[in-house]
């Protein structure tokens, strides 16, 4: 049984934490992030550390309790190192290619496909196959990649579109003569 929710989050030099009730302001080198919290759930910063505490020992704010110590971890995380996310680009003729700060992919349609950049979110393309998405906020970095990765995802037989970095992707045997 884990406990994550009652681990103190460490407050890195640089982050400042702005807490109000149900909102919770991290400020970092990278940027600012927001998150609401749950009305039950309180926050405080100790020293540097920030404590996530909750009313209860009830089934409902026990959960609630390490979602919300989760989240503030991730966007103290976010604010100082960031998040990325690579994905891989297999077949033949496909690739990406950056339209200024837009990503455009060919991925075998008859068209090109363009993703525009969400605020928040850049693009890096180190070679035509690879893609790296990065950002402060892991939620939209996650959203970002599931969405280009969603273009054309991975097919079993030949294992041709997006996956992710490291996905293994379960073949089948195609249909014998």
């Amino acid at each position: 049984m884990s406990r994550i929710g009652r681990k103190p989050i460490p407050v890195p030099a640089g982050v400042t934490v702005g807490i109000q009730p149900e909102l919770v302001t991290v400020n970092g080198p990278k940027g600012e992030l927001s998150e609401r919290i749950h009305r039950d759930m309180t926050v405080a910063q100790e020293g540097e550390e920030l404590l996530v505490t909750r009313p209860t020992d009830r089934g409902e704010h026990r959960a609630l309790h390490g979602l919300t110590r989760s989240l503030v971890a991730n966007m103290v995380e976010g604010v100082t190192e960031g998040f990325s996310k690579t994905l891989e680009i297999q077949g033949v003729g496909y690739r990406a290619v950056m339209k200024g700060k837009d990503l455009e992919l060919a991925l075998g349609y008859s068209h090109p496909v363009p993703v525009p950049a969400p605020d928040g979110i850049e693009f890096e393309v180190p070679q035509p196959t690879r893609v790296i998405v990065k950002g402060i906020s892991k939620q939209l970095v996650g959203e970002t990649a599931a969405y280009i990765r969603k273009q054309r995802p991975p097919e079993p037989y030949k294992g041709k579109g997006i996956r992710y970095e490291g996905e293994y992707v379960a073949r089948k045997v195609g249909k014998r003569a």
